[in-house]
């Protein structure tokens, strides 16, 4: 994949290539260099009981950890495959409006670590913690932490 540099090339590049996402009706809110939020339509995410379906609280939480990190990536000019490694969300209460999920380096990361790992041995992993809300503000319907891996595609990696 090439590198990604900026919001809107995210967002072209996940609304061109992900179907589920141009369903969700997603789109870049908010981005500082350290945090990515993204955000859905309620509408479109709708479940049987009128709030938004789990699946997409999961699938919005994981999209705003791998485009923080493509962007991370891209920043600096790498280019790079990103796969989540694994997963774990909790759902605490139902969202009823639009969804945004935001996105940034756990706590226990260090983004110079995972740049100095990719640059060196081609791949990385970085663990994202992501908080799920609804766009009317006040609380966390749901918490996701996952682990990223990352794998240069400019250079070959050593094996």
């Amino acid at each position: 994949m090439p590198a990604i540099v900026d919001t809107l090339s995210l967002e072209r590049h996940i609304l061109t290539t992900i179907p589920l996402a141009r369903a969700m009706e997603l789109h870049v809110a908010e981005y500082d260099g350290h945090r990515l939020a993204l955000a859905a339509s309620g509408a479109a995410n709708v479940n049987d009981k009128g709030c938004a379906f789990g699946g997409s609280l999961a699938s919005l939480a994981t999209l705003a950890g791998w485009g923080l990190i493509c962007l991370k990536l891209g920043e600096l000019g790498i280019s790079a495959d990103v796969f989540v490694q694994d997963s774990t969300i909790v759902y605490l209460e139902p969202v009823w409006d639009e969804i945004v999920a935001e996105a940034a380096a756990a706590p226990d990361e260090s983004w110079e670590h995972f740049v100095s790992s990719i640059r060196a041995r081609g791949r990385a992993r970085i663990t994202i913690d992501a908080e799920v809300a609804a766009a009317e503000g006040g609380s966390v319907p749901a918490r996701i932490t996952a682990r990223f891996v990352a794998k240069r595609t400019d250079q070959p990696s050593p094996d």
